[in-house]
């Protein structure tokens, strides 16, 4: 794949997360970390217009929360 070198301004705290990803060996550079969160937003955009365009529209909220408490994409709800 080519590459293409950018400037980008992040938060520090940003920052320090992906350099601390890179410590540990979650990911291979700093570069490699914000390509990987660079293209899990591209999906899930083409995610969110790939519903929109079933639905005539954005999904209606209560839909995607379900959707997204099945696909276990954000913590149960606290009873």
């Amino acid at each position: 794949m080519r590459t293409e070198r950018v400037t980008v301004s992040l938060p520090s705290e940003l920052v320090a997360a992906a350099r601390d990803a890179v410590r540990r060996g979650a990911a291979p550079s700093v570069s490699a970390y914000v390509a990987e969160a660079v293209a899990a937003r591209q999906l899930r955009d083409r995610s969110l217009a790939t519903l929109a365009d079933l639905y005539g529209g954005p999904p209606p909220p209560d839909e995607l929360d379900a959707a997204r408490r099945t696909l276990r994409l954000v913590p149960p709800a606290a009873v």
